[in-house]
């Protein structure tokens, strides 16, 4: 005869699946967002280019942002002419500039871009584009 039941005994265990679902479901939330802050860059309408491409630089580089209305972007984030001319100015001059331009900005736009650059000691450039299909 049993004197302790089988379900009167003390639980000396924590059942770790309820643990585990919800960490599956954290983690699934955070892909799915990080996807969305990724993709969350500056909107453009970027030129099309037959030899486009989607080489990764791997070196120092700093990204400018012309968008349609004439405002600038400096790796995200707004800046005037002015402050663009400041936050460039100790930049090394094996840097590199990756101008993002919308395809309807004035070419007057960019070029002031580029002289900017160049009068800060920037001398290497590449133009991001879209690939023609």
């Amino acid at each position: 005869m049993k004197l302790i039941d089988d379900d009167d005994r003390e639980i000396s265990e924590i059942n770790m699946t309820p643990f585990v679902d919800i960490i599956l479901v954290v983690l699934i939330i955070f892909l799915a967002t990080a996807t969305f802050i990724v993709e969350g860059k500056i909107p453009l309408n970027l030129p099309k280019a037959e030899t486009a491409e989607t080489k990764e630089i791997k070196e120092k580089k700093v990204i400018i942002t012309v968008k349609k209305d004439g405002s600038l972007y400096l790796d995200d984030k707004k800046v005037s002419l002015e402050q663009l001319k400041g936050k460039i100015s100790g930049l090394s001059d094996k840097t590199i500039v990756v101008l993002r331009a919308d395809r309807d900005v004035p070419f007057q736009k960019i070029v002031s871009v580029i002289d900017l650059c160049r009068g800060q000691g920037l001398e290497r450039y590449t133009i991001e584009t879209t690939r023609i299909e």
